[in-house]
């Protein structure tokens, strides 16, 4: 769930994250003036590199590697210190960022003095090399999600770039609800993995669909049998409808041609009420949970609003809460519904309901704001993206290439380095931020320019009078640290995985 959505909610707090990215593109636009005039001055041979000259290369590279590593181990420690195997786990997450960080700033120092300039060559070779970090992972199938989810933002920043030069868009990308209709593909696909291909998904974002949803687990394997022409486990089927009172199991078969609605929701007879039941029971599961996530990044993030006006604070946060509540009760309602239809209209099931039922029921998408569509669509898509891998790969449509994954991550991040550096107006705001962030040598080591220029004077006359008061530099620090903290946290702790 990304941070961004809580913000959004706030007209005044979305115009001044604006601002504040204004602010900072128009620093590094300067800074980088002033490099360029002091390589120019001193002669150098090669472009001089982000960090003070009282700092080496290498003390800067390892600086920003202990740094990372820290961070992200502490980050996950703080999450959960149950045992050994979460500990393991926090160094090599760790290893994975610190590791990226420290060997990126190396390889851009290296490439500086042996090429002697500065090129997106420089950016692409170093972020493709430190992309090796990965191998700090040692779980394949997360290394895979991590490279697809680099992919589809890739794709997204080389889109942006090649329809801001009007050299390419898709056809329909001027459409209002194109976002939705990517969600919805996307949406598809997990739905269809989770009915008849669940190896496919992770076992935490199996447990949440299942969770989430009204219908029972041996109904679900039996559903997937009955598409597949397999024999249904009717002795499970009749241990199920006995835990839940029925005892009219007569219609049960172990070859049957569609599994009905008296088995899929065996205690209610009317496929409405169901439905209906089905929306409310996860709205009242879910609601705490969005709204302990939407209110603390308002508490997090503007603790002194916060305490000026607490029950502002608590009205947005629920608002945002029952909307977002909404739209996954809402999902889970014409999921079920779609599946009723089709048995009242056909005899015969076909596992491509199961996509079509996903497909529509992302539609309730448009409950949420426009602003959250698109990133929910890219937040679901590498997981679909990693479905659709493993089931084209399975079956032998795809060759299976050994750490295929790891040379994928490792061009993406080349690329993610590039449009960061070059074209930052392409990525998402909360990308770009977050990586900003963890490579720290622009906000942790700022450089101070030799000489205030023009430029520099009317840097320092758009920005705000307490900005430049050491005490308010040192409280956006810390307010960048916890914005920095808190998306880890829920990102690594995974509470509400994607759909």
């Amino acid at each position: 769930m990304p941070l961004s959505s809580s913000l959004s909610s706030n007209p005044d707090a979305a115009a001044e994250s604006r601002l504040r990215e204004a602010e900072e593109r128009l620093k590094e636009a300067i800074d980088e003036l002033h490099r360029r005039q002091q390589t120019a001055a001193s002669g150098a041979h090669f472009p001089p590199c982000d960090h003070p000259d009282t700092e080496s290369c290498l003390a800067h590279a390892i600086g920003n590697l202990c740094q990372s590593f820290l961070l992200s181990y502490g980050v996950r420690q703080l999450v959960s210190e149950k045992d050994l195997i979460v500990r393991e786990e926090a160094c090599r997450i760790g290893l994975l960022f610190g590791g990226f960080t420290g060997s990126y700033h190396a390889l851009r120092c290296l490439l500086r003095k042996l090429r002697k300039k500065e090129t997106p060559f420089n950016a692409i070779f170093a972020g493709s090399i430190a992309g090796l970090s990965i191998l700090a992972l040692d779980d394949s199938n997360r290394r895979r999600t991590l490279a697809l989810y680099l992919l589809a933002r890739l794709a997204q920043c080389a889109y942006n770039s090649a329809k801001s030069k009007n050299k390419f868009h898709f056809w329909g990308s001027h459409w209002r609800h194109g976002d939705s209709l990517l969600f919805a593909l996307a949406c598809a696909q997990v739905m269809y993995a989770f009915i008849m291909r669940p190896e496919s998904l992770p076992k935490s974002y199996q447990d949440f669909i299942q969770k989430t949803g009204p219908v029972a687990q041996p109904v679900y394997k039996a559903v997937r049998n009955c598409c597949r022409g397999s024999p249904v486990n009717v002795a499970s089927l009749s241990a199920y409808l006995s835990s839940k009172g029925v005892q009219n199991l007569g219609s049960l078969e172990e070859f049957p041609s569609i599994i009905p609605c008296s088995i899929i929701h065996p205690t209610t007879q009317s496929c409405l009420t169901h439905n209906l039941n089905a929306a409310s029971a996860t709205f009242r599961k879910t609601f705490p949970l969005y709204f302990s996530l939407t209110f603390v990044p308002f508490v997090v993030l503007h603790l002194q609003k916060f305490m000026d006006t607490p029950a502002r604070t608590c009205w947005l946060a629920f608002k945002g809460a029952v909307r977002s509540t909404t739209f996954l009760s809402a999902f889970v309602g014409i999921f079920q519904a779609v599946i009723c239809l089709h048995r009242k209209v056909s005899s015969k099931d076909h596992k491509l309901v199961y996509w079509v039922s996903g497909g529509l029921a992302a539609l309730s998408v448009l409950l949420e704001k426009k602003t959250r569509r698109k990133e929910l669509a890219l937040y679901v898509l590498p997981r679909a993206s990693d479905s659709l891998w493993y089931i084209l790969a399975n079956r032998h449509f795809l060759p299976k290439i050994r750490n295929a994954e790891v040379a994928l991550f490792c061009g993406c991040m080349g690329g993610i380095m590039y449009y960061l550096d070059h074209e930052p107006d392409t990525m998402a705001p909360f990308l770009r931020g977050l990586i900003r962030r963890f490579l720290a040598s622009r906000i942790s080591n700022p450089i101070p320019p030799p000489t205030r220029n023009a430029s520099y004077t009317y840097y320092q006359l758009l920005m705000p009078e307490k900005s430049r008061n050491y005490k308010m530099v040192g409280k956006l620090q810390r307010q960048l640290l916890r914005n920095t903290i808190l998306n880890l946290y829920l990102d690594s702790s995974n509470l509400i995985p994607e759909l």
